[in-house]
């Protein structure tokens, strides 16, 4: 069962809906409202300069991005990444290797400060955090992932 998540979280990253970014809005807007508390998690959060000198050493790398996939799509994260919404991390531990160094995301950190802790328990190799926004705001580049416009004649065909 918890392959068949994985595998379900990774395609609807791959196949993300004009649908779903919609439907993610007011979720998106509460997840951005709570941006401004104060971080307290036990895992370091990361600046743009560290995440930059881990990026350097990608085989050595892993990223976990927490997100929901709309909020990837609209936003943008880095490079490459496994994305484990929080909710589901704990299922998908047998799929994240130990020997990598880890370093989670989301928008703010919040979120990836909680996922850094519950993964430095359970024995993982966690060397911080970081929101994809904060590293923007410090001049770094995330990509943008474009979801496919909506065929220009689809409405012709309806009619």
């Amino acid at each position: 069962m918890t392959k068949k998540i994985l595998a379900l979280t990774i395609l609807a990253l791959a196949v993300t809906s004009p649908a779903s970014l919609a439907a993610g809005h007011t979720e998106t807007k509460k997840a951005e409202a709570g941006a401004q508390r104060p971080y307290t998690a036990k895992t370091p959060k990361l600046n743009r300069a560290q995440i930059d000198a881990l990026l350097a050493k990608p085989e050595q790398l892993l990223i976990v991005d927490v997100r929901r996939p709309d909020e990837i799509s609209k936003i943008g994260t880095f490079p490459v990444y496994l994305n484990v919404q929080i909710n589901e991390l704990e299922s998908a531990l047998p799929f994240i290797p130990k020997e990598r160094s880890i370093v989670t995301v989301s928008n703010h950190a919040g979120r990836a400060g909680k996922a850094g802790d519950l993964l430095l328990d359970k024995g993982f190799k966690v060397v911080g955090a970081i929101g994809s926004q904060n590293y923007e705001e410090e001049g770094g580049t995330i990509n943008k992932i474009v979801p496919p416009a909506p065929k220009a004649d689809e409405h012709a065909e309806h009619h």
